[in-house]
C-alpha cells in the first residue's frame, strides 16, 4: 500500500490483491477463488468458453481444451528484434496481439500497424507473421502440426481434418516428392533456404491436398 501513492494506483492495488487471493467465485459467495490456479488469461479464456457453451444450449465441458493447438515450424527465427521495437513492454503486447489474431484480416492489420509505426519489418518479423497466418490457415484445414526445414515440409492431420485419403494416395503415386511419414502425417520434400522459397512450397503442398480451399 504504501509504494502505491500515485493517482491510479488502486486499480493496481487491487490486481495485487486478485492475484494474492484470487479472483473469488464467479458464481458463488466465496471472496477466494482459483484465479491463481491457472493464471488471469486463461481463467478469463475458460470463463468465455464456458458462458458461450451455456449461451448455445450446451453443458461446458471444463476437461475439454479450450482450443485445439497447431504448431508451426519454419526453422528460421521469428521474432521482432530490438533494433526493430525497443521497447520490450510494446514488444510483448505486440507478441500477445498476434498469437490472439483470429483472423486473416487482424494479422493483416497488425502488420500495417507495425510498418507504420515502426518501417518495413526485417526478416525475423516477417518470419513471425507468416508463422501466424500459417496458424490461422492450418487451424482451418484440420492440420495439426506443420513443420517446413530447408529440405523437406512435413504435414500432421487431426482425425477431423478435411482431406481425402484417395488424393492423397493419387498425389504420393503421382508425385515422388511426397511420401507417409506416418498414420496422419505426410511429407513432401522441397528445397528451400529462405522464407520466400519455404512459402512457395507450403502453398502449393496446401493446394495440392486440399484443392478446395486453395
Amino acid at each position: 500500500i504504501q509504494s502505491m501513492e500515485e493517482l491510479g494506483s488502486g486499480f493496481f492495488l487491487a490486481m495485487h490483491d486478485m492475484e494474492i487471493r484470487g479472483a473469488g467465485e464467479v458464481l458463488g459467495e466465496g471472496q477466494s477463488g482459483d484465479m491463481t490456479e491457472v493464471g488471469f488469461q486463461l481463467y478469463n479464456d475458460m470463463l468465455t468458453e464456458a458462458v458461450s457453451a451455456l449461451k448455445a444450449g450446451r453443458e461446458p465441458d471444463m476437461d475439454a481444451p479450450l482450443k485445439a493447438t497447431t504448431e508451426i515450424n519454419l526453422h528460421l527465427p521469428a521474432l521482432m528484434p530490438a533494433q526493430y521495437c525497443a521497447d520490450i513492454h510494446e514488444r510483448l503486447s505486440l507478441y500477445k496481439r498476434l498469437a490472439s489474431a483470429e483472423t486473416a484480416e487482424e494479422l493483416d492489420e497488425l502488420q500495417e500497424e507495425l510498418i507504420d509505426r515502426f518501417g518495413k519489418p526485417p526478416e525475423p518479423t516477417r518470419v513471425l507473421l507468416e508463422t501466424h497466418r500459417l496458424r490461422l490457415r492450418a487451424r482451418e484445414l484440420g492440420i495439426r502440426k506443420m513443420d517446413a526445414t530447408h529440405e523437406h515440409i512435413s504435414f500432421q492431420f487431426r482425425p477431423e481434418a478435411a482431406i481425402d485419403p484417395a488424393r492423397v494416395i493419387a498425389i504420393i503415386q503421382r508425385d515422388q516428392r511426397f511420401r507417409l511419414a506416418g498414420p496422419d502425417r505426410i511429407r513432401m520434400a522441397a528445397q528451400s533456404e529462405d522464407l520466400q522459397r519455404r512459402m512457395v512450397h507450403i502453398r502449393e503442398a496446401l493446394i495440392l491436398l486440399f484443392p478446395i480451399s486453395g
